[in-house]
């Protein structure tokens, strides 16, 4: 079974780090790509990271650049989006999405439930 499973989501402080992981079964993840994305309530889903295949270029979008470092286990079968920095902007749904051009945003994509991150004092 095809399943993208992703962990790590808290309540953590304003300036704090957490570290998501989004665990692949069913496929295996490094032939794929991979982005991270995050929805806050009221406002439109957004894509914070990518990391492509084959080689492990990465991309950010401008809000999350030089704060957050996306990064991938293949023994794991695991891609994970390390965090610092936070603050209260960032809160939101977090999840990953996978296939094998667009960073997960294509209509096939394989995609995971979320987790939530909190940013708050």
């Amino acid at each position: 079974q095809v399943q993208l499973v992703e962990s790590g989501g808290e309540l953590v402080q304003p300036g704090g780090s957490l570290t998501l992981s989004c665990q692949a079964s069913g496929f295996t993840l490094g032939d794929y790509s991979l982005g991270w994305f995050r929805q806050a309530p009221g406002k439109e889903r957004e894509g914070v990271a990518c990391i492509h295949p084959f080689g492990d270029s990465t991309t950010y979008s401008n809000t999350v650049q030089g704060r957050f470092r996306i990064s991938r286990d293949y023994v794991k079968n695991t891609v994970y989006l390390q965090m610092n920095a936070l603050n209260s902007e960032d809160t939101g749904l977090y999840s990953c999405a996978a296939d094998h051009m667009t960073c997960g945003m294509g209509p096939d994509a394989y995609r995971g439930q979320g987790t939530q991150v909190t940013v708050s004092a």
